[in-house]
């Protein structure tokens, strides 16, 4: 695979001003994120989802900074062009921003993280706003935001309702102004996420939120169909029928890129 210039945050600006698909993966450690460095990927995203798919929890907020911190340190070694995003675990940042800014520094000092990632809206903003003025890219995480699983009542789709949906509206363009480099739009109606995507400077990555966004993320486990329990709707096993993994991921990557991913049927 010919050389590329390492993925920035203004390489996604420009991503998104060309109209150009941006493919972020879940990955955990070394070797897979080998795989999908070499395989053009372009954010890897080091989940809290690491807490069901690696660890066996029933949900992410089990998930402790020294356990993404680790996993984070993994996969950073193992990207050349990448862009590493590293969640932000439950606690970790609602507390104060001050104390969101020195659990973001860890991760960006220790871990080799490029990017944090934080769940919630608006009032996530001043934290937002506090990390990217002292040098921090924050990726904000909209909709179904699976630390919140106990206030949603389990893992459902949100907006909906036209007041669920109108309080999205507010809480993208709240952590845009505020600074956010990116924004994932998780499990909400197509014509929403393509809605805040338009609304929005910064580039958006939906996951169950219809092709109308800027890119597509997909929990890697999930894209090769050995996650043992329920895999959500909206995702596909990319694995099947091909070769090896790296060969799924290219077509993960080609199909975000050509728009064939997602389809209606990955959709809500």
């Amino acid at each position: 695979m010919a050389s590329k210039s390492p993925i920035t945050v203004t390489e996604l600006s420009a991503m998104k001003s060309r109209g150009d698909r941006i493919s972020c993966l879940t990955v955990y450690d070394y070797s897979f994120a080998h795989v999908l460095d070499e395989a053009g990927v372009e954010i890897l995203l080091v989940g809290d989802s690491l807490g069901m798919v690696i660890q066996g929890h029933a949900t992410t907020l089990p998930v402790s900074m020294h356990d993404v911190t680790y996993h984070t340190r993994c996969v950073s070694r193992a990207c050349r062009t990448a862009l590493v995003i590293a969640d932000m675990p439950f606690g970790s940042f609602q507390g104060s921003p001050q104390s969101a800014f020195e659990n973001a520094a860890c991760l960006l000092g220790e871990g080799g993280a490029h990017m944090v990632k934080i769940e919630g809206g608006a009032v996530m903003a001043q934290t937002v706003s506090f990390l990217v003025e002292r040098g921090i890219p924050v990726c904000g995480h909209l909709g179904l935001t699976p630390q919140s699983v106990n206030q949603f009542g389990g893992f459902r789709v949100q907006g909906r309702q036209e007041s669920a949906a109108e309080q999205l509206r507010r809480d993208a363009r709240s952590l845009d102004e505020a600074g956010a480099s990116l924004l994932i739009l998780e499990a909400m109606p197509s014509d929403l996420a393509k809605d805040l995507t338009e609304s929005v400077s910064a580039p958006t990555i939906g996951i169950g939120a219809g092709s109308g966004t800027d890119g597509q993320v997909l929990v890697l486990y999930d894209l090769l169909g050995i996650y043992p329990k329920k895999s959500p709707k909206f995702s596909k096993n990319f694995l099947e029928g091909k070769g090896s993994v790296a060969e799924a991921v290219r077509t993960f990557v080609e199909d975000v890129r050509a728009g064939r991913f997602p389809d209606p049927e990955h959709s809500f």
